[in-house]
């Protein structure tokens, strides 16, 4: 845990805050979390697959579409 004592009693809490903003941002705990809240389980070959055969029908029937003048 990130702790930040004030220098004197007459520190602004602007530069107390400042100070721990940055000591958050250089010991990395925010990115740790971000990227543990992006994480996704990997695709099977086989889903994979399926999904690629799925995104290129969807995309030849818009090029279909975009041809016969249609939206």
């Amino acid at each position: 845990m990130i702790q930040v004592t004030r220098k004197d009693n007459k520190e602004p809490l602007e530069n107390l805050l400042r100070r721990f903003t940055r000591k958050v941002q250089q010991s990395g705990v925010l990115i740790e979390s971000k990227q543990i809240q992006r994480l996704e389980k990997g695709l099977s070959k086989s889903e994979r697959r399926k999904q690629a055969i799925t995104r290129r029908a969807r995309r030849a029937v818009k090029v279909k579409r975009m041809k016969l003048g249609l939206k």
